[in-house]
């Protein structure tokens, strides 16, 4: 008799930043267990699948009971008895079965947790690793990118770019480049604190000082690269996401950031300076905002062989945007997020577009996150190239780059194949 679906289960835990979340549990026919835990975003895009909530005071409206029963009793229903190891089959059943073009009524975290749990349940039935039984043979380690100071949404200061990153470029290994990475992170923290300011940490793990403005979060990751003993734009490089639909003015159209209104034109006259004087930028997330895909698309065109241009905001990891998004060269890569879209099928479906087309992609975490390692392992099976999730600190960040530390040792001397930023987009 073939393997099944016995049940699916659901509860009630938190995440990173004490907030309800769904862990979904899937159990085969045969007793196999498989475990998923839902991220939730602070910064998310207005086109995202639906994270259903509660409401009322409970939990300051924020609990999840409502996503909870429905996956203990329609998605139960629905799935019992169906074939674990046909993912696409699984996730849309679940689609049809929510019905509306968002995940509003289910819940799109009651779905994913169903959808990650039931490929984790499939994984562990073969006695196969995940990021294996997702990806097969065309595997690759990515280049991580770490949020090490946090402003915007994620931190009460005056910064109003949301993440400030790192990224290893030259490495001989994962392990090597990671270690670079927490060389540099303890090195900042050193430089922060000389110039007088306090150290403590955002929602992913990044430094929080209240700066007046990003150019000098960006002078403080300069001088923290060269002081840990690195060549910037060399050995370690910078991206920043600056979440600038959370600055962008709809009534006028304008900018009002940090101080002072920009026009479009003018913002990308900001951009043009930072890259300026800091040439160790090599990634820039969502420079326009969500709406403003024409200056979106006019800045890619300016500036999209110098720095690559990633979008997040506009798109949510929806094929029908992003297809959009590539037909009007909005960007050149596409930032990745399963809960944005809500089932794994649907993910693989927007990372194969977006490659296809010629744009890098970078898989991320959530600011409210557990400790499921899921998206390490998901980045590995796509190939994805590029990873974000958050700096060197707090359990739920590291867990991810521990687990590519184990998967590097798992793949022995298949592990030196390691992503590199794109030369296209690289800095002379």
């Amino acid at each position: 008799m073939s393997v099944v679906i016995e049940s699916v289960k659901a509860r009630e835990i938190f995440d990173s930043r004490g907030n309800p979340t769904v862990e979904a549990d899937v159990i085969l026919s045969d007793g196999t267990l498989g475990r998923a835990e839902v991220p939730s975003g602070a910064s998310t895009g207005e086109k995202e699948a639906v994270e259903l909530r509660d409401g009322g005071d409970r939990l300051q409206g924020k609990g999840v009971l409502k996503s909870v029963n429905n996956v203990n009793t329609e998605i139960n229903a629905a799935l019992k008895g169906q074939d674990p190891f046909n993912q696409g089959h699984i996730d849309q059943l679940m689609i049809n079965l929510d019905g509306t073009p968002n995940k509003a009524r289910l819940g799109a975290n009651a779905i994913l947790g169903v959808s990650m749990a039931t490929a984790r349940a499939a994984a562990n039935a073969l006695h196969t690793p995940l990021y294996r039984y997702l990806g097969g043979t065309d595997i690759e380690l990515p280049q991580t990118f770490h949020n090490v100071i946090n402003g915007g949404e994620h931190a009460d200061n005056g910064i109003d770019f949301q993440e400030f990153m790192i990224t290893p470029v030259e490495r001989t290994s994962f392990r090597d480049g990671f270690e670079k990475i927490a060389n540099t992170y303890h090195t900042l923290k050193k430089v922060i604190e000389k110039a007088g300011f306090t150290t403590g940490l955002g929602d992913e793990g990044g430094f929080a000082p209240d700066l007046n403005n990003s150019e000098e979060a960006l002078k403080m990751l300069h001088e923290a690269i060269i002081q840990a003993g690195y060549v910037p734009g060399k050995e370690i490089a910078i991206a920043f996401d600056a979440a600038a639909s959370y600055f962008y003015n709809r009534d006028t159209k304008n900018y009002d950031f940090e101080g002072k209104t920009y026009t479009p034109d003018e913002m990308s006259d900001v951009y043009a300076h930072l890259l300026d004087e800091f040439p160790e930028i090599i990634s820039i997330e969502d420079p326009f905002g969500e709406e403003d895909w024409d200056n979106f698309a006019k800045f890619t065109k300016q500036y999209g062989d110098r720095v690559q241009i990633v979008a997040d905001d506009p798109v949510c990891t929806n094929p029908a945007l992003i297809r959009e998004a590539i037909q009007k060269g909005m960007a050149n890569s596409i930032l990745i997020k399963l809960n944005q879209i809500g089932t794994v099928s649907e993910t693989l479906e927007a990372v194969r577009l977006s490659r296809k087309n010629g744009y890098t992609t970078m898989i991320s975490h959530r600011s409210g996150e557990t400790g499921d390692t899921f998206v390490a392992d998901f980045t590995v099976a796509v190939n994805g190239g590029q990873l974000k999730s958050g700096a060197p600190a707090r359990s739920e960040r590291v867990e991810k780059y521990n687990q590519l530390l184990r998967i590097e040792e798992e793949l022995g001397d298949d592990s030196t194949r390691l992503a590199h930023f794109p030369d296209d987009v690289t800095l002379d």
